[in-house]
């Protein structure tokens, strides 16, 4: 049985990893996910480059400042985290079968 982390396969496996990470990028640039805050008062889109896209505001949150901006912030730090989950689960399905050393991704 080869060794996968034999210097006669670390050509192959950088072949293989350059191949994964352009097929992460691509993925990234067309994944939109939503956070939301306030029961939906606010609503933010994020992009897989981690860039808001949109806010939507409800008017009923419109009076009060602080409690807006609170929500805000809530509202795209959900919207960051499910964008950063879903790109780790692709990561993890596109790594799998790859001789990686554990914690290098």
């Amino acid at each position: 049985m080869s060794n996968p982390f034999d210097l006669g396969n670390l050509e192959n496996l950088l072949g293989s990893l350059t191949s994964t990470m352009n097929a992460m990028k691509e993925d990234a640039s067309g994944l939109e996910m939503e956070g939301q805050a306030g029961g939906n008062a606010v609503v933010a889109r994020v992009n897989g480059n981690l860039q808001v896209l949109q806010v939507r505001i409800s008017p009923a949150v419109m009076d009060d400042r602080e409690m807006l901006e609170d929500l805000v912030v809530v509202a795209v730090n959900d919207a960051l985290r499910r964008v950063q989950d879903e790109m780790s689960r692709k990561m993890q399905s596109l790594t799998d079968g790859l001789p990686l050393p554990p914690g290098l991704l």
